[in-house]
């Protein structure tokens, strides 16, 4: 999924509780279900920036030397802009776009 384009708020928002768990029946069980949402999302983030951020890296054994690159700056500044994953993961959830399955959904033979 492209999260530059998702349509989830930058600040936090008041969200009503009965919104939340009505996919699972329970606000913990959906709460969990974010949250590992959030962890994923927020672990694909860091890979893209660490990506994009390599390509200007300098490896020179001058410590002394600082670079000061106007490129890294933007794209750091980018993704400080992005809503947090957090809100993203509760964007996505809500909207059900979210797929989960719990150790009820299993069935042993």
């Amino acid at each position: 999924m492209d999260y530059k384009k998702s349509n989830a708020p930058v600040t936090t928002i008041t969200r009503d509780l009965s919104n939340i768990d009505a996919p699972t029946g329970n606000i913990y069980q959906s709460l969990v279900i974010v949250a590992k949402r959030s962890n994923q999302i927020g672990a694909e983030l860091k890979t893209e920036l660490n990506s994009k951020l390599e390509e200007f890296a300098s490896y020179s054994d001058n410590l002394e030397e600082v670079f000061e690159n106007r490129e890294q700056i933007e794209i750091s500044k980018f993704y400080e802009r992005l809503p947090k994953p957090t809100l993203i993961a509760m964007e996505e959830f809500l909207d059900g776009n979210v797929y989960y399955r719990g150790p009820e959904s299993i069935v042993m033979e």
